[in-house]
């Protein structure tokens, strides 16, 4: 009897080990392709940064089957032990639940005398296009077999298919055949759909997706029941760096084929959360910033920091490092920029270059690590030459070309000069720089009579008269700020204060709401689109603004669609949305009480 049972279990695995060829030959929807994410498919395991246990373990012919996981490198990879030559180990993924897989990725044979081989890296999801995957391990030891998918379920605050928690915001609601379809959230983020006025045989389940509702695949069905209610499934999935998921509740009420479904949403009644998570939507974790606008995306790392110290959620932190370390080398005109980058971030614009330095002085404020000080000194040497006293008796110039003396960029290097004297011990040098270039931005004639900051000097050292953009005005506020806290000096203070009220007094401000001058018109450029963030950011410095502060968020945020995504334009009527839009929308959420 043992001798049959030992040939039944030896034929079993041969079927199960055909079955698993066949489906590797038919199964995938399409051919395996190159994914980056983090890193690139095909990394050597040796540089993984950790190995997450357990992973998946199975025995072949006494074979070691073994898949190994780095969460923080979001990769893993296979392993085959006590085998003999020609045994080989592969990877499969799958961005559908399982249903289809790009097979035999990376598929190692032992060689020669050895006992075991494995296999590179591979991602376990692709980020940069918003798909969510699945991996698992499988071996050839004379027998065919898999181990389990590893992520199936989305974990973070808890894991997939958790008992529904406690609604925490307003219910989605559909009606279907005198049903009420809905879809509820608790504090954590957690969703869960419900069917009122059932029949025996209803069904009410969630469907997930992380490119905005496009499409769904691995996510449809979630937690499908005839109960009346299913268990929670989590909306984002920070493990694979994918956020901004979004889910819906649907229904089929059982006299009828065809079903119904809530709009998509997200979770929102953690506001800072949930904008944060809409902006990180947009973030591309392989290039490491948010496509395709330089100086735009410091100014968005800038606010993730900012939302990072002030809720002390880790959740985005080490996109920080990734951003810095990424970046910090040369890259041709048009990769990161119209124009070429030299390295550590230095173009032939010098506001966006000293825009930078400001992300790695908040960057040193978040970690206290001293590399991106240095950086920011680096970054300010740069900056500071550009200092002229030949033209307009000083001033930094906007460009290498040296064509134009404006606001932007002589706030930026007040703003910083300051805020390197006041990280600095003992430092004197930079803090003269900051005073010296006060005083001369007071004497310049740029800020106008309305205390209005103007776009910049004409050729003969005239305030231009351009736009009063919202930005300039807020670096303005902010180097006052930074000289203030440097020096004790009230008079800093002061000038920020009446900078402020002169804002809140002018065209800036309609009915109570900030109003960039291309808002009404929804012309706003994609420079434009992110002024506002900062000035709300250094107004708030300034103190005796918080009800400002207040009433712009509370506004900004009743006008959120249901994907939290914010338009340039924080009074109704809404505008469309970017990340640009959103990364300025959170900055003035941060400010707020």
């Amino acid at each position: 009897m043992a001798a049959i049972q030992r040939t039944l279990a030896v034929l079993l695995l041969l079927v199960a080990g055909l079955a698993v060829n066949l489906a590797v030959a038919t199964g995938p929807a399409q051919a395996a392709s190159s994914l980056c994410a983090q890193y690139c498919d095909t990394r050597d395991p040796s540089q993984a940064r950790q190995e997450t246990f357990p992973a998946g373990t199975l025995l072949v012919n006494n074979r070691q089957i073994r898949l190994h996981l780095s969460d923080l490198d979001g990769m893993a990879w296979g392993s085959i032990d006590a085998g003999t030559q020609g045994e080989s180990v592969w990877l499969d993924r799958s961005f559908d639940g399982g249903a289809t897989w790009e097979g035999l990725l990376g598929k190692a044979s032992i060689p020669g005398t050895w006992t075991g081989t494995r296999t590179l890296m591979y991602n376990l999801s692709d980020p940069s296009h918003h798909r969510r995957g699945m991996i698992r391990a499988c071996g050839d030891a004379h027998a065919v077999a898999c181990t389990s998918w590893v992520h199936a379920s989305v974990c973070n605050a808890t894991c997939d298919n958790a008992g529904a928690g406690t609604d925490a915001e307003a219910v989605r609601t559909v009606t279907l055949s005198g049903r009420s379809i809905s879809l509820h959230f608790d504090s954590a983020g957690m969703a869960w759909g419900t069917i009122t006025n059932t029949k025996a045989g209803d069904e009410v389940w969630l469907d997930r997706s992380f490119d905005g509702g496009a499409s769904w695949p691995g996510g449809s069905s979630l937690g499908r029941t005839t109960s009346g209610r299913t268990n929670g499934f989590n909306a984002t999935d920070p493990t694979s760096l994918l956020y901004g998921g979004a889910v819906r509740a649907c229904g089929r009420a059982v006299e009828g084929q065809n079903g119904a479904c809530t709009a998509w949403a997200r979770p929102s009644s953690n506001r800072l959360r949930a904008a944060a998570d809409a902006l990180m939507y947009s973030y591309d974790p392989y290039p490491a910033w948010f496509p395709s606008s330089w100086w735009n995306s410091a100014v968005a790392v800038t606010a993730i920091i900012g939302y990072t110290r002030r809720t002390g959620d880790q959740t985005y932190a080490p996109l920080v490092r990734r951003t810095f370390d990424v970046n910090r080398v040369a890259f041709p005109a048009g990769a990161r920029s119209s124009d070429p980058v030299d390295g550590h971030f230095i173009s032939r614009s010098i506001d966006d270059t000293a825009w930078w330095g400001l992300t790695w002085i908040d960057a040193y404020d978040l970690t206290h690590d001293q590399v991106y000080l240095t950086e920011a000194v680096a970054i300010a040497n740069y900056v500071a030459g550009f200092w002229d006293t030949s033209t307009c008796g000083g001033g930094v110039w906007w460009d290498r070309e040296r064509t134009y003396k404006n606001a932007v960029t002589i706030g930026l290097y007040l703003r910083l000069t300051a805020a390197l004297h006041n990280r600095i011990a003992g430092d004197t040098a930079w803090l003269d720089k900051a005073v010296t270039g006060w005083n001369w931005l007071q004497n310049s004639g740029m800020i106008n009579g309305s205390g209005l900051v103007n776009d910049g000097l004409t050729s003969d050292c005239r305030n231009n008269g351009q736009t009063v953009w919202t930005y300039n005005q807020g670096l303005a506020i902010g180097a006052a700020m930074e000289l203030y806290r440097a020096t004790g000096t009230a008079t800093y203070q002061d000038a920020a204060r009446r900078l402020g009220t002169a804002a809140l007094n002018s065209s800036l401000v309609h009915s109570g709401i900030l109003t960039e001058s291309c808002d009404p018109g929804q012309s706003c450029d994609d420079n434009q689109k992110q002024f506002k963030g900062v000035f709300m950011r250094y107004l708030a410095e300034a103190g005796q603004f918080q009800s400002f502060a207040d009433t712009q968020a509370n506004t900004l945020w009743s006008g959120r669609d249901p994907m939290n995504r914010i338009g340039s334009h924080w009074a109704p009527p809404s505008s469309p949305p970017d990340w640009r839009t959103q990364a300025s929308a959170l900055q003035a959420l941060l400010v707020a009480s």
